[in-house]
């Protein structure tokens, strides 16, 4: 056996080290200045240190089948640098990968002129004034959807975070500012909070975010604290319906209201990505569906359209939530009284019937259940499908693979081939889900698919994209 060449390693490494430390500069740059996102297959660079973007360049070999040479990255994001582009969402991974495939001899600014040719132009582009953002409770969703909107403040970003409110009467000032500090899943906070207890502020990476106090969204004045014509994001699950969110249009200051929890009646239930287009200015009051029901959609939708669903049954197995009892106590829902970390619990599910919401073409033929797993983060959905059509696991797989790389879907489907994943490994994910394609079973027309879901972070991540549509912020992605 060869012996390793240990010092050539390292010093490869270092190498790669260095083009990372390089990248993180021109990505800041590029976003603060042009509003462009840089992503490697879907991973954004942006805030990330240099060894999140070796790992982005390594994670290429699930989506491509080879590492992304990071000193071909590094010379795509300097030609990009040089080029006057209006904002949008660049995939560098899958521009270098294009680039080897059918690059044909072309220099890089020149390809990238004819690939981004929508979106370079010689002219100033007005982004407009930001939409000011009030975040109506801070649970799990609530702080989640408040640190994804200080991370991407500036660079021509549409929403500005100005408020939370939560209920009392106030006294807990510096307890509230510490959740958003400290995260027992999450991590901490990337970046700087200070707090100004005499204005109720909190002041997280420059934004200056009011803490308001109040028990009902009709008491509230915003337009005292200088907010006006906000997108209200109701995290509290508490109204539902549409008088109950409409209270939030009683208050001054206030425009529109996202609700991050099944609705109940007329409401329009949107799954990003795919009934999206369903949103119009008239809009006041939106859902932005469940956790599950947006990780399991987007893949139904692209099944059912290719190979078409007979029925189904959906089982998923989710962590623990804040609505379960840490030990045995008086619960007024079936099984959820006994305590959540010790127990495996049957319990039910909408989101088979909520998929009919957003795919009317699947109503009736989807059954569900849930079991809440003693694990603080990180689902999963078990998909049993009959289909109209066989396949095979390589045909479904490369199928879903293509879709989680190339379709208008990308956000929304993820994809894996390792074999030693787990959910803690799925922390962070911002994918409405992914799937885990080497346990992916088929048998003819019979398929069962896993599909893994960060409950919080991809969720979040959800909420964020029918919030910027609603603010009329459309980045392209490209290619």
């Amino acid at each position: 056996m060869a012996p390793i060449e240990s010092d050539e390693i390292l010093n490869d490494w270092k190498t790669r080290q260095s083009l990372a430390e390089k990248m993180i500069p021109v990505v800041g740059q590029l976003y603060r200045d042009q509003g462009i996102v840089i992503r490697v297959f879907g991973r954004r660079l942006m805030d990330g240190s240099k060894l999140d973007i070796l790992k982005a360049h390594k994670f290429a070999r699930q989506m491509v089948g080879e590492e992304l040479d990071i000193e071909q990255s590094f010379s795509m994001l300097e030609a990009l640098s040089k080029l006057k582009v209006s904002p949008a969402r660049i995939d560098l991974g899958k521009l270098c990968h294009h680039y080897a495939e059918s690059g044909n001899g072309r220099s890089m600014h020149d390809y990238l002129q004819e690939t981004l040719s929508d979106v370079i132009t010689d002219q100033p582009v007005d982004q407009g004034e930001p939409k000011d953002v009030v975040l109506y409770g801070f649970g799990r969703i609530g702080r989640l959807v408040a640190r994804m909107l200080i991370d991407r403040t500036g660079g021509g970003y549409k929403m500005r975070l100005r408020a939370i409110v939560v209920r009392g009467k106030g006294g807990d000032f510096e307890k509230r500012a510490s959740l958003l500090r400290r995260d027992s899943v999450h991590g901490p906070f990337s970046g700087s909070i200070t707090t100004d207890e005499a204005s109720n502020s909190i002041i997280a990476n420059g934004n200056v975010i009011r803490l308001i106090y109040a028990n009902s969204p009709d008491e509230v004045d915003y337009t005292q604290y200088g907010i006006d014509n906000a997108l209200i994001v109701d995290n509290t699950g508490i109204w539902k319906d549409e008088d109950g969110l409409g209270l939030h249009l009683k208050a001054r200051g206030a425009s529109k209201v996202l609700l991050t929890a099944p609705a109940k009646g007329e409401i329009k239930n949107i799954v990003y990505g795919v009934n999206h287009e369903e949103i119009s200015p008239e809009d006041k009051i939106l859902c932005a569906a469940s956790c599950t029901t947006n990780a399991i959609v987007p893949v139904l939708k692209v099944i059912n359209d290719h190979f078409g669903i007979r029925n189904g049954n959906i089982e998923t197995v989710h962590s623990y939530t804040n609505d379960q009892n840490l030990i045995d106590n008086y619960h007024k829902a079936e099984r959820r009284g006994r305590s959540a970390p010790l127990n495996m619990v049957l319990t039910s599910t909408g989101a088979a019937k909520a998929v009919a919401k957003a795919l009317p073409e699947l109503a009736g033929i989807l059954t569900g259940n849930a079991i809440r797993v003693p694990t603080p983060n990180v689902s999963m959905a078990l998909m049993s499908l009959n289909l109209n059509q066989g396949t095979s696991k390589d045909e479904l797989n490369a199928f879903l693979r293509d879709k989680a790389l190339n379709s208008s879907l990308q956000e929304q489907i993820g994809y894996t081939s390792s074999t030693e994943l787990v959910s803690t490994d799925m922390v962070g994910s911002v994918n409405a889900g992914v799937i885990d394609s080497a346990a992916t079973i088929v048998d003819g027309d019979r398929v069962v698919l896993y599909v893994w879901y960060d409950n919080e972070a991809g969720y979040s991540s959800q909420v964020i994209r029918v919030m910027q549509d609603l603010v009329g912020l459309k980045l392209p992605d490209l290619p």
